[in-house]
């Protein structure tokens, strides 16, 4: 029609048809039935995926459907489609799982998934590579365990991450886990259709309080949520100002406790952090959490849900690349947010108290936890825990829940933590995992360590280049650079994705590589551990076996004229972008 006009949600209409303008996927969550769609006539049809529809809700239930990218090429020159399987993501409150639903896990990674398991960014869990026609014996599985997929994808909140270290010098990180629990059990979505299409309609009995999650309450109506859900997805974390080991400065609501007494007196709500954007589009960018108001510890729930409900009626419907709430408080500005906050909170939120984040602590190795009980944090390559060759992770890992019965607790950064553990374990359980061929902490070195990457191809469809299977050889790389400069004591953060989605943080740390194209990758530098500060863009279009020597020159500089203290991050922060770009040979400064 001539002369209609078309606008986003934020108060602007579509003349024609007197309603909003929206992205498809909210017409398809509009019309799924509270998140069944076809789903379940579709699990008894003979075929190997699902309806785009389908497909979009069963993120909801916590699963992907992802494609074979390894057979691609063979498949196309046999006349063959897309080998079709999927990825299944358990949803962890603060990463607590217990000897039991571990091992159980673990059985069903061989029975339906690769033989591998893989701890995630965020605290959870993930299979690869299940068919569909294992699909939902493998959620039922899941839920056997009293864990949940249920909201680990899609357009509600996901799994909400806390320091799982299991201090009990004080009551402080044990008040984190049960706000995390409680935070999760109050945004699980309400729909019935969960249980409906995996569980035969059984819901299984509530966890208790201490185990960290349990099944949503039957009634239909989401009121939190409302029929379309949320915009986008949301993430929430908890951090303390020195351990903020789940990057707080990340989250779409980051929660940063501020102790007073031995307890948690009040957080700081931190709105707005998202790793996600989009190479050549400029209206996208990643964006760090800003300091929007304090609240005491007694209202956190009611804050937090006022900031979700806060996007559910303000975020972007119209355009998915620009619907997360980052791109709300970009444009408001903080004292607008808090403004329209307030009336979501029933009155003027209290100013966000001063305060430094100053620590992000591993975790790593052997700790007491101040109860006569000790742990153990062992790091996980990725998060990947498989038998590769000499080293068997997984095998290590079954042998060692098997004998000692540990509480795992998954940490922001991929690794695991080994809990409740008798004094006298130490030498047993280092025994088993030099059987293994699994390396010590203290014998990795600083830069492995604080790395991650994404899985990548040949698993997530939005994958434009390698990361999990090419970051450790860049690491190789890097460690035989440092080492030769003297530099194998730094501690800097390396992070890798194989798109610019950023789903391991790469744009806060001191060295960030994002997939470009094919072998090609973007080059950032200038974060640091501590995660408050935003890296800036090195390079753009870096072979993957250039990196090293496209940051040489820059590590050869830092060795000389680092000042006290100074990290490689701090370094490249102090030279800016301009000086640091213009540290590379001549023909190497080209960017987008």
């Amino acid at each position: 029609m001539s002369g209609e006009t078309r606008h986003g949600t934020n108060g602007t209409v579509d003349n024609a048809a007197k309603r909003p303008v929206r992205s498809a996927v909210e017409g398809i969550k509009e019309n799924s039935r509270a998140l069944r769609g076809t789903i379940a006539d579709e699990l008894d049809k003979d075929s190997d995926h699902f309806v785009e529809q389908n497909k979009q809700l069963l993120k909801f239930h916590g699963s992907y459907q992802q494609e074979d990218r390894d057979a691609r090429k063979a498949r196309r020159g046999e006349g063959l489609g897309k080998h079709y399987m999927f990825m299944v993501r358990c949803k962890i409150p603060g990463g607590r799982v217990t000897a039991e639903q571990y091992l159980a896990l673990d059985e069903l990674a061989d029975a339906y998934g690769n033989g591998t398991l893989r701890f995630t960014s965020r605290q959870g869990i993930q299979f690869h590579g299940i068919l569909k026609a294992h699909l939902k014996d493998t959620i039922a599985g899941i839920n056997a365990t009293l864990l949940t997929t249920l909201g680990a994808c899609g357009d509600v909140s996901r799994n909400v991450m806390c320091c799982p270290a299991p201090s009990r010098h004080d009551r402080v990180r044990d008040e984190m886990q049960t706000t995390a629990r409680r935070l999760a059990l109050h945004f699980a979505p309400r729909s019935t259709a969960y249980h409906e299409i995996w569980l035969n309609g059984q819901a299984l009995a509530p966890l208790s309080e201490h185990r960290g999650t349990t099944t949503p309450p039957s009634e239909v109506e989401e009121p939190i949520y409302g029929k379309v859900y949320l915009p986008r997805k949301f993430k929430i974390g908890l951090a303390l100002p020195d351990d903020n080991c789940i990057d707080v400065y990340a989250q779409d609501l980051g929660l940063l406790a501020l102790v007073e007494n031995g307890s948690i007196a009040g957080y700081n709500l931190l709105v707005g952090g998202g790793m996600g954007m989009t190479h050549g589009n400029a209206n996208t960018f990643p964006m760090l959490a800003v300091p929007i108001c304090h609240v005491p510890a007694a209202e956190v729930i009611d804050a937090a849900e006022a900031v979700v409900k806060l996007f559910r009626d303000h975020g972007n419907r119209a355009d998915r690349k620009r619907a997360r709430i980052k791109y709300v408080v970009h444009e408001w500005g903080t004292e607008k947010f808090r403004d329209v906050l307030a009336g979501y909170l029933g009155g003027m939120p209290e100013p966000a108290r001063s305060v430094t984040v100053t620590g992000f602590p591993l975790h790593l190795g052997w700790h007491p936890q101040g109860d006569g009980k000790w742990y153990y944090g062992l790091s996980v390559e990725n998060g990947r825990v498989k038998d590769d060759g000499c080293v068997r992770l997984r095998s290590a890992l079954r042998t060692i829940v098997e004998r000692f019965r540990p509480e795992l607790r998954l940490t922001g950064m991929q690794d695991v933590l080994l809990c409740n553990l008798d004094g006298n374990t130490l030498p047993i359980l280092e025994n088993i995992l030099d059987a293994h061929g699994v390396a010590r902490p203290e014998t990795i070195g600083l830069p492995r360590l604080h790395s991650m990457s994404c899985p990548a191809i040949p698993t997530c469809g939005l994958a434009i280049s390698e990361a999990e299977r090419a970051l450790p050889g860049i690491l190789d790389e890097l460690e035989s650079l440092f080492h030769s400069l003297g530099l194998e004591r730094e501690t800097l953060g390396v992070r890798m994705t194989g798109c610019p989605n950023g789903c391991v943080r790469p744009y806060q740390s001191d060295i960030g590589i994002v997939g470009r194209s094919g072998d090609k990758y973007v080059l950032y530098v200038g974060g640091r551990i501590q995660g408050d500060r935003m890296n800036f863009q090195l390079k753009d279009l870096v072979p993957r076996d250039e990196i090293a020597s496209t940051l040489e020159p820059l590590l050869r500089r830092f060795r000389v004229e680092r000042r006290d203290g100074e990290s490689f991050g701090d370094y490249c922060h102090r030279l800016g972008a301009d000086r640091a770009r213009s540290l590379l040979p001549a023909h190497e400064t080209s960017t987008i």
